[in-house]
């Protein structure tokens, strides 16, 4: 893109699909070498003034460990959370005809139109924790209504991967571009801090794929029931999954090719919001297990990517655990959800919000007059 003007760069986020492919590569290429290593000159800074606080070293655990990472993040000992927002991908997956769901393909549109009228349980959570819901369809099969709602459709769901790959090398390109455009759009609005959130029917047969995949577990070890399969329909699922990869050979070293190949659409969105996140130097929460598969590919480009990851909550989809040890991370939540939309992700917000008041509002042991000492 270096040859390219600030005009002509902007017409191509604005075109994607429209766009040559070669300058897409290069596009995704720039993103990927630009993400750099949090500061941690500012992550120290932020130790000592936790430490001068009115309690036991580290005694407040996590709340600490996101300050830092916030700190390191935002590259500032004295980071400030202006506005928070998920970003939900939809999309559509092939696979459904193999029988892996036990809810139905359309529900996928009707929840996305709940989303946009702010009734679903993403809506409730974010409102709650003073934050916005952004949607965007990336690969749903239906017609919506507005079109406008489909403006940045790649295709009406991805192909059935036990036929063959889910989308071609470009579509998940598009894809993945897709999600870094809603995200850069997102924080040139002044958001800086970021939530996954997705909607697909089936799209745990994709995450399970990826995560097995990318981490070398076996798919029965990170496949679980979805919405809601039991026992032979679970193993017809797992079954699927082995042959889906079986035919379609993924490059566990290629996220690209392994996206293309199992992946999907939403998936792919996530992967390039994750990007470009940690590019603009905004931490990325990740919800359950379809953002932490996309997480999982986006480690994959970039490593550094992780160092702007915060965790939330521990998923009852078993892939999860295997992805976010994968990925170096821990749940912060234990609370036995299986919903998505980002509804794990948009309960740490508030208690991102507590970790930085930690930092701002509470006393030191000078300004409160406290002993202080070596615990």
């Amino acid at each position: 893109m270096a040859n390219l003007s600030y005009h002509e760069q902007h017409e191509v986020w604005q075109n994607l699909k429209k766009a040559d492919p070669k300058v897409l590569e290069s596009l995704l290429q720039e993103i990927v070498i630009g993400i750099q290593e949090p500061d941690q000159e500012s992550a120290a800074a932020m130790q000592q003034r936790l430490d001068a606080k009115i309690k036991p070293l580290n005694s407040l655990g996590v709340l600490e460990d996101i300050v830092r990472q916030l700190a390191g993040i935002y590259r500032t000992s004295h980071p400030h959370i202006k506005k928070k927002a998920v970003l939900l991908m939809a999309g559509d997956h092939g696979v459904v005809a193999e029988g892996v769901s036990a809810a139905p393909q359309e529900i996928t549109a009707q929840m996305f139109y709940s989303f946009l009228a702010g009734k679903a349980g993403i809506n409730i959570l974010a409102k709650h924790a003073g934050a916005e819901v952004i949607c965007t369809d990336v690969g749903m099969v239906p017609p919506l209504n507005p079109p406008d709602l489909m403006a940045n459709r790649i295709k009406n769901g991805t192909d059935n991967i036990m036929q063959g790959p889910a989308m071609t090398r470009h579509e998940a390109l598009l894809a993945i571009l897709t999600g870094a455009k809603i995200a850069r759009e997102a924080i040139s609005s002044g958001f800086n801090l970021l939530a996954t959130g997705e909607v697909g029917i089936g799209n745990t047969t994709p995450s399970s794929a990826l995560i097995a995949v990318f981490t070398g577990n076996k798919v029965e070890d990170v496949t679980g029931s979805g919405t809601g399969l039991k026992d032979k329909a679970l193993r017809h699922k797992q079954e699927v999954i082995e042959k889906a990869i079986e035919i379609n050979q993924p490059n566990p070293d290629s996220p690209l090719d392994t996206l293309a190949k199992i992946g999907g659409l939403e998936i792919a969105a996530l992967t390039g919001v994750i990007l470009e996140a940690a590019y603009q130097h905004v931490p990325i929460i990740l919800d359950g297990i379809i953002s932490t598969a996309a997480a999982l590919a986006a480690a994959k480009f970039a490593p550094l990517t992780t160092a702007y990851m915060i965790s939330s909550h521990n998923s009852e989809e078993r892939g999860h655990f295997f992805a976010l040890k994968h990925l170096g991370l821990h749940p912060r939540l234990d609370i036995h959800m299986r919903l998505g939309e980002g509804t794990g992700a948009a309960l740490m917000f508030p208690i991102i919000e507590a970790a930085l008041k930690i930092a701002d509002e509470m006393a030191t042991f000078e300004t409160a007059g406290v002993t202080s000492g070596d615990f």
